[in-house]
């Protein structure tokens, strides 16, 4: 065998070894770029087990307000091994700021309504013209009870072209009455909607039960498991 083509045989190797390793580096960096930007949908919203903490939410910033929302993780606790089941509902967290100056707002001085998932709904399904109010007591069923009253508002803008979210919290205890109000435009408020619309069945815990749910295998429970029912409490409790 000549030397030329044994020089070429070897080129022709080392050019296989070289594309050979592009390839596996080209393949573990798509890999790894993947894993960085990949959003895993059903898992926005989780059970709490995870160790992962993810965050999301959605601000608005007004001239004498800001107004963010975020998803409450519902209380899933295990009953065995085996299975769990949604002990609380998560709900929607509406947070206000007062506004102290241009595009500066006071972070500490911050009142917070805790949504449902019945008030998610009637949230969802306002109207272009329609309004709704909630009323909540921090301390309903306690000793404090009635002193701490919360009310949110939201009704339409008079030009139609948004709605205005108030949130009034009086503290009979501190002697203080707060009022807050963020006017929205119909583009923020397409983004809550949908953003709520998203989130509803999540905070019910239903994904993480369907998921976890094996049609194909028959699994006997106990009478105990079987019986659970919902706790009319929370609900109430608003």
């Amino acid at each position: 065998m000549s030397f030329a083509i044994k020089l070429l045989i070897l080129c022709k190797l080392a050019s296989k070894s070289i594309l050979g390793r592009a390839a596996n580096v080209k393949d573990s960096y798509w890999l790894n770029t993947q894993h960085g930007i990949t959003t895993s949908g059903p898992d926005l919203v989780t059970d709490g087990s995870s160790s992962i903490g993810r965050f999301a939410n959605y601000t608005v910033f007004k001239g004498k307000a800001a107004l963010s929302v975020k998803p409450i993780l519902p209380d899933i606790r295990e009953l065995d091994s085996r299975s769990s089941r949604t002990y609380r509902n998560g709900g929607v967290m509406l947070t206000f700021w007062p506004a102290v100056g241009q595009r500066k707002y006071d972070w500490e001085k911050k009142q917070v309504f805790a949504l449902s998932p019945t008030e998610v709904g009637s949230f969802i399904g306002l109207g272009p013209a329609e309004s709704c109010e909630f009323f909540h007591d921090p301390s309903m069923k306690s000793s404090l009870e009635g002193q701490v009253k919360k009310s949110l508002s939201i009704s339409p803008l008079s030009n139609d072209n948004g709605y205005f979210l108030n949130i009034s919290v009086v503290n009979n205890i501190q002697k203080t009455n707060e009022r807050l109000s963020v006017p929205v435009t119909k583009a923020e408020f397409a983004v809550i909607r949908t953003v709520l619309s998203y989130v509803l069945p999540h905070i019910l815990g239903w994904p993480q039960a369907m998921r976890s749910q094996q049609p194909t295998t028959e699994k006997k429970m106990s009478k105990q498991q079987g019986e659970l029912r919902p706790d009319p409490s929370f609900e109430w409790g608003r």
